[in-house]
């Protein structure tokens, strides 16, 4: 159990490591774009959140390969399963219950479940944080108009 725990705790980290660049970067560019003079705030508002949701969603895609990749290494599920797959069903919490890991292993798809809330959590944070900055810039631009 306690190998299934590192293993889990390692992939997390590391997840949290790229989540954490990609925050950082989405936030930057979000106050830098949010600083400028918008002559149409709605729709700079529109192009803001349609690039933070889609930055926001390759991070989490390839936090999932991340897993995949992991579970490649373990040898977590039976041969020829679906490892991708498998990894987006434990991520994003769906549990099909399909696709089950090996016996040693099965501690796996929970901590992958609890990643993926813990950075869909964030995300959402960030995405409503880049939402209100540019909002509120748009509002002092719609004032001044």
């Amino acid at each position: 159990m306690l190998r299934q725990f590192l293993v889990g705790g390692a992939v997390s980290i590391c997840n949290i490591a790229i989540h954490a660049v990609i925050m950082t970067a989405v936030v930057r560019t979000a106050n830098t774009v949010a600083a400028r003079h918008a002559r149409r705030p709605s729709l700079l508002l529109i192009l803001v959140m349609i690039a933070t949701v889609s930055v926001l969603m390759a991070a989490h895609a390839s936090e999932v390969i991340v897993w995949s990749l992991a579970y490649f290494i373990v040898d977590a599920t039976s041969a020829g399963s679906d490892l991708i797959y498998f990894a987006f069903v434990n991520y994003t919490t769906l549990g099909y219950g399909d696709v089950i890991p090996v016996k040693r292993w099965q501690l796996l798809g929970p901590m992958t479940a609890m990643n993926g809330v813990l950075l869909f959590g964030w995300s959402t944070a960030v995405i409503f944080e880049v939402l209100r900055k540019t909002m509120m810039r748009g509002s002092r631009d719609l004032a001044w108009e």
